[in-house]
């Protein structure tokens, strides 16, 4: 019991002396603004050293995405962003990978919409389980529906998992608030959580 019980704070002191650290390195990676394929290369291998001796959902998310980043090769303009606003936050301390939609704050349609495919305009902001924004939207054209940009002809913006409280501040918030604009004018733009959106998978 006894042998349980320090193991458990061995651990604990493990699990936050890896978060400070990768929060060290997430600021040095943000720090100039931009991130490139080296810094992400080197951001994997640290995940790598680290997500097998910790069971952090936040460690594993990141190595997840990181891996799915680098698979291809080579580490694109979006897939760059992406992750810059996704270290940006962490190394604020403005949210957990692992965390999940706050949905209290969020203008969300209620009730939730049932979501179809065919012909319909989808836009994804945000940070998703499900995977990068380009397999979200693989996943609605696979379904005879078309993805992109927000404009005043979007019929569902979907808003990924990871967000919080200060989301109008993230560099997804100016979507999030121009999709309420267009909605406040008629137009008919519904506003729905990943979470939502996967159960119509």
């Amino acid at each position: 019991m006894e042998d349980a019980f320090y193991n458990k704070l061995g651990n604990d002191r493990i699990t936050s002396r890896q978060v400070d650290e990768l929060i060290g390195l997430a600021r040095g990676l943000v720090a100039d603004g931009n991130i490139n394929q080296a810094e992400v290369e080197f951001l994997e291998k640290w995940l790598v050293a680290n997500a097998g001796i910790s069971d952090l959902p936040i460690l594993s998310t990141l190595f997840y995405r990181v891996r799915d980043i680098l698979s291809d090769g080579v580490v694109d303009e979006e897939e760059k962003a992406e992750l810059l606003d996704t270290l940006n936050r962490f190394s604020n301390r403005d949210f957990e990978l692992g965390e999940t939609l706050k949905a209290t704050t969020l203008p969300l349609c209620a009730p939730a919409p049932i979501l179809s495919f065919e012909g319909r305009t989808y836009c994804f902001t945000g940070t998703f389980n499900y995977g990068q924004r380009k397999h979200c939207e693989a996943a609605v054209t696979e379904r005879g529906a078309s993805a992109g940009s927000l404009t005043q002809r979007t019929n569902v913006l979907v808003i990924g998992m990871y967000a919080t409280d200060s989301w109008k501040h993230s560099s997804f918030g100016n979507k999030i608030m121009n999709a309420v604009e267009y909605r406040l004018k008629g137009f008919p733009i519904s506003i729905v959580s990943e979470e939502h959106w996967v159960r119509h998978l």
